[in-house]
């Protein structure tokens, strides 16, 4: 086949474009993402290779090595792993496969001073990080038992790549880069050895470079002999230490050395909020690494990507970084190493399914990070809020899933409430410990923020109490939270938006029955009649005991879906029949009474239809759902605008 010319797709050329001028801060970045592609490659190399030997080519002597010439201001970087194909070449490098990195794409358009210079490593595009630093780039790989089928691959990176059978001799990629002058600092030995040191000692394979030296020829004593003429020697040189930093001692290890670990295995380029190292030792043995980022990443929520924080390696042996039984859904925020000594190297999808090895090492890592947690929260309150506002809502999901756990979960979910300011957070045992003698359950609103929440009519009758109430903000805690904890230290956990509500003790009540009864008596039937006019939108209609200011508030019954989980699997295009909710009337307030006196002089009075359907309209505003009729309700306001303008200008 001769040499085909193909355009980049276009949001490859939109992120070229963005990384080479705009993107990356630290350009040596460009080398760590090259030498983690090289060992990728050799680690599936080598676990394929466990089934099918012959994939080794007597080769088996893994390495990852660099290779620089100044006079033509090249630099290359060549490993022995598994190779690619042709169709691996434009799967890989002309278009994007990942969907979430076209989402990252289209954030980094919309806000790229704001975002963090080094993501774009977490979703395998790192190299095109090349270009920021070559004019040219040429890619030659061959994939492992393809003895005839070499690809090469060339771009400038400004629109366009050329791609073209090759011949190559043995299995794996060489990725050629065409220094730019302005650059060419890249081409010296002192600044690879560097960049290697920083970024990338802790790769398990030797990464190498042939160094020539020159030599001045010594006598048998060992003396340099005089007006001899030097003589050039290459060796092969190892660049980084090669020790896998999981194996070693937590007290030979420096915090740099683990902050540079966790920046490589996560692509990160912030050092982590927590590191938890630790060796089980026993009936089952493995070594951890984990980490806690300081931020969410963005490959964090993209379904390609969720799974593959943790790598799993048997022996030293990379197996998988997808390995979804090992880590729970909800700690997917976590990065790192897992390295078992008693799982085989064969291991197969199936085996880690159903593997009592597997199911341990996880018993385990939970363990450990809710005991780091909880002692976070005790010794380092501002650190766990720091976690807590990046990985909360992914956390809480614990609280569905996790039923072994929940209640060692349940001390470490944190709220903002009526009691805290904005950005503060409180937890269940302190909101347990202000609550007063006569209140006896614990009071939450879902609602999608703060601000919203604050002004909800369902607060009044609990601000009139002193109640205090959670708020909760994310789209996952009607489901995680609500669903799932129904109580927390024998106090039963309610929402103040769901069923009937009534703070009185018993003393209150008796003193107000009486009372009750008259304005039940009193306002049955235009209850009745309120119903009727809106039997097709409500559930039914009732006096509240929650309202003291607002006129009316739309409730959902005790087992219905919240107002607030429904709006999100709607935005989620789940076909769900509308639910119909309770809409509560304080017989206290103006509307209301005027409503009955209207009711007394004419039960078929015509703006009783007008006004009740004023009050369902302004409570599914308070609710923050949509009108239906928009135009409608802005025209009966008009008029009662109008009518309540006259009637100040007679009284004038």
């Amino acid at each position: 086949m001769g040499a085909k010319k193909r355009k980049f797709k276009t949001e490859v050329q939109q992120l070229l474009d963005l990384v080479v001028h705009s993107l990356y801060s630290n350009k040596e970045i460009f080398l760590r993402e090259l030498i983690s592609n090289a060992s990728d490659a050799i680690d599936r190399a080598r676990f394929e290779a466990l089934s099918d030997e012959s994939l080794l080519e007597d080769d088996s002597d893994w390495k990852i090595k660099i290779a620089f010439d100044k006079e033509k201001r090249t630099l290359t970087v060549s490993d022995n792993g598994i190779g690619m194909g042709m169709d691996d070449i434009d799967a890989c490098i002309g278009t994007i496969a990942n969907s979430g990195t076209r989402k990252f794409l289209e954030q980094l358009q919309e806000n790229k001073e704001n975002m963090p210079p080094e993501l774009i490593g977490q979703f395998g595009v790192g190299f095109y990080a090349a270009f920021m630093i070559a004019d040219k780039v040429t890619v030659l790989t061959r994939h492992a038992g393809a003895k005839d089928a070499a690809v090469s691959w060339t771009s400038d990176g400004t629109g366009s790549y050329t791609v073209e059978e090759a011949v190559k001799e043995t299995r794996g990629t060489e990725v050629v880069l065409h220094i730019s002058e302005e650059h060419e600092e890249f081409v010296e030995e002192w600044k690879i050895r560097k960049i290697v040191t920083k970024f990338s000692d802790f790769v398990e394979h030797p990464i190498t470079m042939d160094i020539t030296r020159e030599e001045t020829p010594r006598d048998e004593e060992g003396k340099p002999i005089e007006g001899a003429e030097a003589i050039s020697k290459t060796t092969e040189e190892t660049l980084n230490s090669q020790k896998a930093i999981w194996q070693r001692p937590k007290s030979e290890i420096t915090d740099e050395e683990y902050n540079e670990f966790y920046k490589h295995v996560s692509h990160d380029f912030q050092d982590p909020l927590e590191t938890l190292h630790w060796n089980v030792e026993g009936r089952t043995e493995f070594r951890s690494l984990l980490y806690i980022p300081s931020k969410t990443q963005f490959d964090m929520f993209t379904p390609d990507t969720r799974n593959k924080g943790v790598q799993l390696y048997v022996r030293r042996v990379f197996i998988t970084d997808n390995c979804e039984e090992l880590v729970p859904q909800y700690m997917r925020f976590l990065r790192g190493v897992v390295d078992s000594s008693d799982l085989p190297l064969n291991v197969s999808r199936e085996l880690l399914q159903e593997d009592r090895i597997i199911r341990t090492m996880r018993k385990n890592i939970v363990k450990k990070v809710i005991d780091t947690f909880t002692g976070m929260m005790e010794k380092n309150r501002d650190k766990y809020v720091q976690f807590w506002t990046e990985f909360g809502a992914i956390f809480k999901e614990g609280m569905h899933t996790d039923f072994e756990n929940r209640e060692k979960l349940q001390d470490l979910l944190l709220f903002q409430s009526t009691n805290t300011d904005d950005g503060v957070y409180t937890s269940l045992a302190e909101y347990v410990e202000r609550m007063p003698e006569s209140q006896k359950e614990i009071y939450f609103l879902t609602g999608e923020d703060r601000g919203l929440l604050e002004q909800s009519p369902h607060l009044e009758a609990f601000k009139g109490k002193d109640y205090e109430v959670l708020f909760m903000t994310d789209p996952i805690d009607e489901w995680a939270v609500g669903q799932s904890l129904q109580a927390y230290k024998d106090k039963p956990v309610k929402s103040i938006a769901k069923g009937d509500v009534n703070l009185d003790t018993e003393d209150e009540k008796k003193e107000k029955e009486e009372g009750r009864k008259e304005s039940e008596e009193s306002n049955k039937d235009l209850v009745e009649k309120i119903k009727s006019i809106l039997e097709d939108r409500v559930k039914d209609v009732r006096l509240s005991q929650r309202l003291t200011d607002s006129a009316c508030c739309l409730v959902a019954d005790e087992h219905d879906m919240g107002i607030h989980m429904e709006k999100i699997m709607k935005a989620m295009n789940q076909d769900l029949p509308g639910s119909k909710r309770i809409l509560e009337l304080n017989p206290e307030h103006p509307i209301v009474e005027v409503m009955r006196g209207l009711f007394d002089k004419s039960p078929d009075h015509a703006k009783l239809s007008e006004y009740a359907e004023l009050l369902y309209d302004q409570a599914l505003l308070t609710a923050s759902l949509p009108v239906k009729d928009p135009l409608a309700f802005a025209q009966r306001v008009s008029e009662l605008m109008a009518a309540e303008g006259r009637t100040l200008l007679a009284d004038a």
